[in-house]
């Protein structure tokens, strides 16, 4: 049994082309994300005065302030909100060179098929945001705000952290705009064959359960947040199953008529 290194080097070219293009490809992604992140860092303060403006409302007109108890707090965190921000910023072109490097590797019709969902991913997390930051955090705020008291005869006043009010905003958008994605997850699971409609059908009650279990996770400990969140995950979870109906009778018409899809 002799060995060939010509072969072997054969099949390992391939395989290094892909590492360059990929390597090539970070590259520009990681150089989108720093270039966003010098110019988030610029407007750092006005970015974080718009993460605010939903504290800012919920306190009575011309109080509350936030206060910072360590002298590199302010500092760092506006470097985690220019992070925050450029990653946003960023995200267009590092999307598109995640699909420009998985295209090729797609025939035309998964090409078309996964394509809605590269769509859909952006507009879905920024609704779910968008949820977060007009309705769910001023609501949020105005029930935290509500301790605010007199016990014992000591004043309760509610004095935020820079720190901890940022860490608590970045959740409040990831956990909703995170969770805004269960349809495009429960419907590639339905393309890939790995469930079904009429599994998930069968599982909507442990589903329910699973939303709420989630939704009591994932927000802060206010019942506020939690139904808010909870209602829009049900709404996505039945608009997954309609969607996946039409998806299932689409491809039962095209297995009746193959010539027809196959001229499609």
């Amino acid at each position: 049994m002799a060995f060939q290194l010509r072969d072997l080097d054969e099949t390992q070219a391939p395989l290094l082309d892909h590492l360059i293009e990929l390597r090539a490809r970070l590259m520009r992604c990681v150089v989108a994300l720093a270039i966003a992140f010098a110019v988030c860092l610029y407007f750092a303060d006005d970015i974080f005065g718009f993460l605010v403006r939903p504290l800012t409302l919920a306190f009575p007109q011309g109080q509350g302030k936030l206060i910072y108890t360590q002298l590199y707090e302010a500092f760092f965190v506006e470097l985690k909100v220019a992070l925050f921000a450029a990653f946003f910023v960023s995200f267009p072109v590092i999307a598109n060179q995640l699909w420009a490097f998985v295209a090729p590797g797609l025939y035309a019709r998964e090409k078309k098929a996964f394509l809605p969902f590269l769509i859909a991913t952006p507009i879905l997390f920024l609704c779910g945001a968008a949820l977060a930051y007009y309705v769910v955090m001023p609501t949020a705020f105005r029930w935290f705000l509500g301790f605010e008291g007199t016990v014992g005869g000591l004043d309760i006043e509610a004095l935020p952290g820079t720190g901890n009010y940022l860490s608590l905003v970045m959740q409040f958008i990831l956990a909703f705009g995170i969770s805004f994605l269960l349809p495009v997850l429960l419907l590639l699971l339905n393309r890939a064959g790995i469930v079904t409609r009429a599994q998930l059908v069968s599982a909507r009650r442990y589903v329910i359960v699973a939303v709420v279990a989630v939704a009591a996770v994932v927000t802060p400990p206010d019942p506020g947040s939690q139904l808010i969140l909870a209602v829009p995950l049900l709404l996505l979870f039945e608009g997954s199953l309609l969607l996946m109906r039409f998806s299932e009778g689409k491809a039962a018409a095209d297995q009746e008529n193959p010539d027809e899809a196959t001229e499609e």
